[in-house]
């Protein structure tokens, strides 16, 4: 009996890709507009790179930029940017369809609820904030609790013991298949694959199953009936 859903966040939860794309857009013009006189093309390749270099959560991306094209940071272009990502930060930050009646729905008939990302803590009380579902998780769990990104098992084994459940009665649903599934699996949680929120587009998937839909996980988890895995391309 599955009595725990552990979820990951970024495009599981949230469409983190299409959110991060419309915020750096929006950067990009602002500082565009306030003086940074380089082509909208070089300023996303200089900030992917920057982004390849420190990852995706790096919070000094803009001060770098800056940084290395102007020698200096000019306070006006990067007030500039901040502004404009968060506004569109906020804006574009929404749950993929079905993800709030879905939680809703397993919180109803008493199915404990985490989150484990490999964000900062800081970062993903933020976005769950911004969509309104700091209330609806028992615990998140995130790279500060223990140093560790998934798959390693210690994220997934912290989640489970602030749960109180065992690995037998816990599922975990996320988009990355080589650290969520592989991770969870590892340690006997039975996993979920988010293939609606998958950025990747050519993962070799092993889960015990694959979700078209988040709503797929009420037939999987109220009425749980064993496991069948799942292998496929996707």
């Amino acid at each position: 009996m599955i009595k725990a859903v552990v979820f990951d966040l970024d495009n599981t939860l949230v469409d983190f890709t299409a959110m991060k794309r419309q915020a750096i857009d929006a950067a990009i013009g602002a500082m565009i507009d306030a003086g940074l006189n380089m082509s909208y093309a070089d300023v996303r390749g200089h900030i992917d790179k920057i982004y390849g270099e420190q990852g995706i959560e790096y919070q000094k991306v803009f001060d770098e930029l800056l940084q290395n094209i102007l020698g200096r940071i000019d306070f006006k272009m990067l007030s500039a940017g901040i502004v404009a990502y968060r506004r569109a930060r906020e804006a574009a930050l929404k749950p993929f369809p079905h993800v709030s009646a879905t939680l809703m729905e397993l919180v109803k008939h008493g199915v404990k609820l985490a989150v484990v990302s490999d964000a900062p803590t800081r970062e993903a009380w933020l976005r769950l904030c911004y969509i309104n579902f700091h209330h609806i998780f028992d615990h998140v769990v995130t790279f500060d609790d223990t140093g560790l990104r998934k798959p390693d098992p210690a994220p997934f084994q912290l989640a489970l013991a602030r749960l109180n459940v065992q690995p037998g009665e816990a599922l975990m649903v996320g988009d990355w298949a080589e650290r969520d599934m592989v991770g969870a699996a590892a340690i006997g949680m039975t996993t979920a694959f988010a293939k609606y929120g998958d950025a990747f587009g050519n993962q070799t998937v092993t889960a015990d199953y694959v979700l078209n839909d988040i709503k797929d996980l009420l037939t999987i988890v109220l009425g749980h009936e064993g496991r069948t895995i799942i292998e496929e391309e996707v």
